[in-house]
């Protein structure tokens, strides 16, 4: 018996009908085999749209249906639920896209119609052959696993386990906080930092719902969306976090002193250590790479003073499996190493800083207690602020870090409040884009800051008069006025950018996620599904994603964990079924797609001498079926019949 197609081509506003004659392309759906109704409505996708799709289904008896619009990842789903709402088999649907391939790629009215007649062609085409499928259904593992300690996996972790669920929250350092605990203060409004971020970090490490696994990173990682299995590794701190109590007596004794990492080089620490004294946990970690216990055999002065007996230099690393529903992804980013731009000179001039550096300078707690001063210790009289180092730059970083002027100005001010150094502010252009960002700028403007507008070409030591002997010279061309400067200061502080840190392309391949263009992790759809990514279950958040501010990173952890709530108390989840099946008569065992499967979703039956597809866990990529060479492989939805008769419809044209 014939189908019966209905096909229904959508304006989208003008984002289609100003560029195709959709009323021409449904007339031409008309005259193709099977079709019969053709319809051509403004918004396909609104209630009147969905309501005309499923009346024609059951007046008319349709047991096919094309839809000729948006893309599929728009509203795919929205015309599944329309068609099956009217009683049929939502993959009995077909949608085409002529709005992305075909409107959007031309301005040309005559041809953009004549390539949506095509498209529309195909769909109708492999519609014929489309099968009824039934989803699978998996129940949801209601723990969570986030990886990355930073305000936003704090965030994150914080709403997902007060609604109840257990959260497993994995941070590679010693000590949860991330860059936000080195801060001084935060724009626009100059609230103390530690004082927003150490009460979320007590609540993390005394929450009952929180398993804080610090130290540790992920290893492995599989499963599908409700149920993942991840590998962690724990690392040895060398002291036993069940009977620290931190009282830092071990850090006190400790003879030994080296270059603290959390002070940016500018502190020291002992080889037995705590970050920082709010540091959470509070258990220090001995680094084994400066202990004299490791590197010479002697010393175990810290074991002889414990007063719990908590040190243990036998401490081995540890593997712990956790079986989870979803995972979020805060692993948040690192700043661009200054000494890559050797025109600025750090590195080699020494009073050429990173703003990082300054906030430790000025921070309470820091290696100078809050003053701000050179190498000579001091007091800086001028001070140079160099916007955009690493970012909107061909050479280094095209994109914008967006915190840079913000914590520039926030600089500025510390400078005045701290200084009576004069400062300069050298940019490209001020963006100031959140809420209060324009009001702190326009306060900095008061503040007998010198703004020049040009981006600085070099910091040399170099002087060619006797007002710049001794001082560091900053070199920029002033746009606005059309001529080069030579600003003599005291101190330069170059404003760096934020990149995808070091570890981005192993995480990514360990959780099976696409990076953008500039690194970063990429999400399902900028606008409509900015948290989530291709993998379902995997979500990801805060400066991971691309640079964001504090206020945005928290909104982003909280828009995570709302994903992540939203699944779990669905209890279960639908797997598509457009998955690869294997034809066991024609299967030779040669085993050729279970290496090339990214999900490792093919195993080999050694008594059937087969390969075997674990359903749940293929998301229907099409690699094995490609590279099957008996042909043994079929991926549900997109058969031979169904991709040939799609071909054949674009080739008659």
């Amino acid at each position: 018996m014939a189908e019966k197609i209905g096909v229904y081509i959508c304006h989208c506003g003008t984002n289609i009908g100003k560029t195709v004659d959709c009323k021409a392309v449904a007339e031409y759906a008309c005259l193709l085999p099977n079709v019969v109704v053709a319809r051509d409505y403004q918004y396909t996708c609104s209630d009147p749209g969905q309501e005309m799709i499923k009346n024609d289904i059951r007046e008319l008896g349709l047991t096919r249906v094309v839809v000729a619009s948006c893309s599929p990842l728009m509203h795919e789903p929205t015309f599944r639920r329309a068609v099956e709402g009217a009683g049929l088999n939502p993959f009995l649907f077909q949608m085409a896209n002529i709005r992305e391939q075909c409107s959007w790629i031309t301005e040309d009215r005559e041809l953009a119609t004549a390539r949506a007649k095509v498209i529309v062609s195909a769909a109708v085409m492999r519609v014929n052959f489309n099968e009824p499928l039934q989803v699978q259904k998996v129940p949801v593992n209601p723990n969570v696993l986030i990886v990355g300690g930073g305000i936003t996996g704090i965030e994150a972790a914080l709403q997902i386990a007060d609604s109840g669920k257990k959260v497993y929250l994995v941070e590679k350092e010693a000590t949860i906080g991330g860059f936000m605990a080195r801060f001084d203060k935060t724009f626009p409004t100059l609230d103390c930092a530690a004082c927003i971020l150490t009460p979320k970090m007590v609540s993390v490490g005394q929450h009952p719902n929180i398993e804080l696994l610090s130290y540790s990173d992920v290893t492995d990682f599989s499963g599908y969306v409700g149920n993942f299995t991840a590998r962690i590794r724990r690392r040895p701190r060398y002291v036993d976090e069940d009977k620290c109590t931190g009282c830092g007596q071990c850090e006190q004794k400790c003879p030994l002193s080296v270059p603290s990492e959390f002070e940016c080089g500018l502190g020291k620490r002992k080889a037995i250590y705590r970050p920082f004294p709010q540091a959470v946990p509070s258990t220090p970690v001995i680094d084994r790479e400066h202990c004299l216990c490791f590197t010479k055999g002697v010393c175990k002065v810290c074991q002889k003073f414990c007063p719990r007996g908590a040190i243990d230099f036998e401490q081995e690393e540890k593997y712990v499996d956790v079986q989870v529903g979803s995972v979020i992804l805060a692993t948040g980013f690192d700043l661009f190493d200054a000494s890559r731009i050797k025109e600025y000179g750090y590195g080699r001039l020494p009073n050429v800083i990173t703003s990082l550096e300054f906030e430790r300078l000025t921070h309470a707690s820091g290696p100078t207690a809050g003053k701000i001063l050179l190498r000579n210790g001091k007091p800086p009289e001028s001070v140079a602020i160099v916007h955009c180092v690493g970012s909107r730059d061909l050479n280094y970083n095209e994109y914008c870090s967006r915190v840079c002027c913000m914590y520039s100005l926030k600089t500025a001010h510390l400078v005045h409040e701290k200084t009576e150094a004069k400062v300069y502010e050298f940019y490209i252009d001020m963006r100031a884009f959140g809420k209060g960002y324009e009001e702190f700028y326009k306060r900095l403007l008061h503040e007998d800051v010198t703004f020049i507008r040009g981006r600085v070409a070099e910091v040399t030591d170099v002087p060619q008069n006797l007002s710049e002997k001794g001082k560091l010279i900053v070199v920029a061309e002033d746009t606005l006025l059309g001529i080069v400067r030579r600003v003599p200061v005291d101190l330069v502080v170059l404003s760096v950018g934020l990149e995808p840190r070091r570890d981005v392309v192993q995480v990514a391949h360990t959780f099976r996620i696409s990076r953008s263009k500039d690194g970063f992790f990429l999400e399902k759809h900028p606008k409509l599904a900015p948290v989530s990514t291709a993998g379902d279950g995997i979500f990801i958040a805060g400066s991971c994603q691309g640079p964001k501010d504090i206020p945005d990173s928290v909104a982003q952890g909280a828009a995570a964990a709302a994903n992540v709530l939203s699944l779990v108390d669905r209890r279960e989840v639908e797997l598509e079924p457009t998955i690869a099946l294997i034809h066991e008569e024609s299967c030779s065992g040669c085993k050729i797609c279970i290496g090339l499967c990214p999900y490792n979703a093919i195993s080999f039956d050694e008594a059937g001498k087969r390969a075997v597809i674990a359903t749940a866990l293929c998301k229907g990529c099409g690699v094995c079926v490609a590279a099957c060479p008996s042909g043994a492989i079929e991926q549900q939805n997109f058969t031979g019949r169904q991709l040939l008769a799609e071909v054949e419809a674009i080739c008659a044209q």
